[in-house]
């Protein structure tokens, strides 16, 4: 059994880590050496430290009874990697890729979205019950915590299966959820996406009445608020609705990567006065962008290829397509030669050819060769830059207002941070930085289980009245 008590006073659930002075050396020192009392220092640290994940993408084929999540498959998230890592909570994505605004492009959601929900489900109540538990609450994190087991929490990415019924809001949440975004990679039917500054918005840069519906049904029954996703606009009319603090599940700082996905120091000011967090991702895209010229061959390139898909990241799909069944396949157990490969900066390459009939896939594999040798990727992002993320936010927000997250399994992943088996490297860099032990259990999970907590309050009030 772990520190338990002390990791509940670090994760900042208790009045006495209130008040306490906040430095970081980092910005105007050197960091520390990387020898043996640093390592020891960090080890010590990301013992005690609860340790909490906003954002883990999953495919429903690796949660059977054959193949799952007590197997090390070669996804970047599961029951022995995060235990090598010692990674404590993941919260297990509902994603479904936006499509059409109709009655069957939502049934089609809403039973992608449901086949997920009942996939976590399955792994925590009958396939590894006695390994990882789901939590509701956040007293249900330290409960389950208290027991040594992994923890699953279920979000939802995209309200797109949502479709016009907000009874499906409360739907999600007692099927689990305890966040969701209104949009993804493209405009949905509650709210403009990032994707809207270069493909145009369908609510002027905000939300659609049915989103601010949506908005305050959220705060109702008490699930967050994900700022991640949609447009600056729909975000910060979401922060002005919002009830309750909000999060950015999985975002980047704009202002050192200039890409429509991250929060500009606008966003982030609002988001410390709502009272939410930023959960920094390790997606190398995010954080060191590409060149403009990149980038707009890469868009190019996928929207000749993949039309109506482009809105996909790599990783996402199953090989059968938007909404199809994958194909029957061999379970990825990972071996020497197999394992959770790098994402590619910009999408990931092994992503977007499992999504590209054959026929297609030499061109595109012909094509990006070109693409790389006329405009070469800049070197892929590390956990050194993922830090310098959160240095950023920490000194323009506060230490309150910030977190961590990966997006494995969606395209997350950089050089020193590809698994939830390297989750260690993340606190031995804020221990360089001068992080300190409180600090570091605040940017782990304090942060997120205290707005959760705050989400929870809000609703009970809501309800009474």
């Amino acid at each position: 059994m772990k520190h338990t008590q002390r990791k509940l006073i670090l994760a900042g659930l208790t009045a006495s880590t209130l008040g306490l002075l906040f430095h970081i050396t980092a910005w105007n020192s050197p960091a520390q050496s990387n020898d043996a009392s640093l390592i020891a220092k960090a080890k010590k640290i990301h013992d005690h430290v609860i340790k909490l994940d906003t954002h883990n993408d999953i495919d429903a084929s690796n949660f059977t009874a054959d193949c799952n999540y007590t197997m090390r498959l070669t996804t970047q998230v599961n029951l022995p990697k995060m235990i090598e890592g010692d990674m404590d909570v993941s919260f297990m994505i509902v994603y479904v890729g936006q499509g059409p605004l109709t009655k069957e492009g939502y049934d089609s959601a809403y039973a992608q979205a449901v086949e997920k929900f009942e996939a976590v489900h399955r792994l925590t109540e009958k396939i590894a019950p006695d390994k990882i538990g789901l939590a509701l609450t956040p007293a249900d994190v330290i409960a389950l915590h208290k027991q040594n087991k992994r923890i699953a929490v279920i979000a939802v990415e995209n309200g797109y299966p949502v479709g016009t019924e907000i009874k499906r809001v409360q739907e999600f949440y007692d099927r689990g959820a305890r966040y969701m975004s209104l949009a993804h990679n493209g405009n949905s039917q509650l709210a403009d996406s990032n994707t809207g500054e270069v493909q145009g918005y369908l609510y002027n840069n905000g939300l659609s009445p049915l989103g601010r519906e949506v908005i305050a049904e959220m705060n109702r029954v008490g699930m967050m608020v994900d700022l991640s996703h949609p447009a600056k606009g729909a975000n910060l009319e979401a922060i002005r609705l919002s009830k309750a603090p909000v999060i950015a599940s999985h975002s980047g700082v704009r202002a050192l990567a200039d890409v429509s996905r991250n929060m500009d120091d606008e966003q982030l000011l609002a988001l410390k006065k709502n009272g939410g967090v930023i959960q920094i991702v390790g997606f190398a895209s995010y954080l060191k962008a590409e060149s403009k010229e990149r980038t707009e061959a890469l868009t190019k390139l996928r929207e000749e290829l993949f039309g109506s898909m482009t809105g996909a990241r790599g990783g996402r799909r199953a090989a059968g397509g938007e909404g199809g069944a994958a194909p029957s396949r061999a379970c990825p157990v990972e071996t020497e030669t197999t394992s959770a490969a790098p994402a590619r900066r910009g999408g990931g390459r092994n992503g977007f050819l499992a999504m590209l009939p054959a026929d297609k896939r030499a061109e595109y594999e012909k094509r990006m060769a070109e693409i790389d040798a006329k405009f070469p990727p800049a070197p892929r992002a590390n956990v050194q830059d993922m830090v310098n993320h959160i240095d950023y936010a920490v000194k323009l927000i506060g230490i309150d207002h910030v977190g961590i997250s990966s997006d494995f399994d969606g395209g997350g992943g950089i050089d020193g941070w590809n698994s939830a088996s390297e989750a260690f490297n993340v606190t031995l860099e804020l221990v360089k930085r001068g992080y300190t032990e409180e600090q570091i259990g605040k940017l782990w999970s304090g942060n997120l289980l205290r707005v959760w907590g705050d989400v929870e309050k809000v609703a009970k009030k809501l309800r009474k009245s």
